[in-house]
């Protein structure tokens, strides 16, 4: 058994807090264990309780749609969520269902290394980067130590609100330039990489990143 199939039988019995009660079926993550990109959504739905994997609602429908879109499949990335089980009703998540959570995000993410982090959604966004707000840096690629991450509006709501799609789409295409240009970033020489820091980078020209100078962030 991989450590990733042990990771996801631990958050298929996990009894750390109050959703292990109302849960159908955990939803760990589905992707290969080398995947290049992590797509982190909120939590999972009606539809991924069922089946017990992420995004196979209409929300999931619209990102396979995206993914086609960028030439990327399903299969090729990695796909997980912040909280591995159903909020009731499909609630926001609770501040403690999210740190019983938290440990699992973190083991996928030191496991699989991926190369570039897709946020969708706020929730997703903040636990990363609790002070953000996604209207400021959706469409974005971010370096924070030696991890990049790239923040886009969660499918659900371009969904539900239809001013959101194109603007989901257009963050969407900048996926290939990014993975790039973080390939190009990692194969730099060691002496030519900044110091560890939080770094911020506009994918496409002209966007203002606004970087707060509280949270030492700078472009690169």
């Amino acid at each position: 058994m991989s450590e990733l199939e042990a990771l996801y039988d631990a958050v298929n019995v996990c009894q750390d807090c109050g959703l292990c009660k109302t849960r159908t079926r955990a939803v760990p993550g589905i992707g290969p264990a080398n995947a290049e990109i992590m797509f982190v959504g909120e939590g999972p739905g009606y539809h991924e309780d069922q089946k017990g994997e992420p995004f196979v609602g209409a929300a999931g429908k619209f990102l396979d749609e995206m993914l086609a879109s960028v030439g990327l499949t399903r299969a090729g990335v990695y796909i997980t969520n912040v909280l591995k089980c159903r909020p009731p009703n499909n609630r926001d998540p609770l501040p403690d269902e999210v740190d019983a959570c938290r440990k699992y995000l973190t083991r996928q993410i030191e496991l699989i290394r991926p190369k570039l982090i897709v946020t969708l959604g706020r929730f997703s966004l903040a636990w990363f980067f609790p002070k953000d707000a996604i209207s400021r840096t959706h469409g974005q690629l971010r370096r924070l130590g030696d991890q990049h991450y790239m923040h886009l509006y969660h499918p659900a709501a371009a969904l539900h609100a239809g001013n959101l799609r194109q603007t989901s789409l257009a963050d969407f295409a900048k996926i290939p330039a990014a993975l790039t240009k973080v390939r190009e970033y990692e194969s730099r020489p060691p002496e030519q990489i900044s110091s560890p820091g939080r770094d911020l980078v506009a994918v496409s020209a002209g966007r203002d990143a606004s970087p707060d100078p509280a949270e030492q962030m700078r472009l690169f």
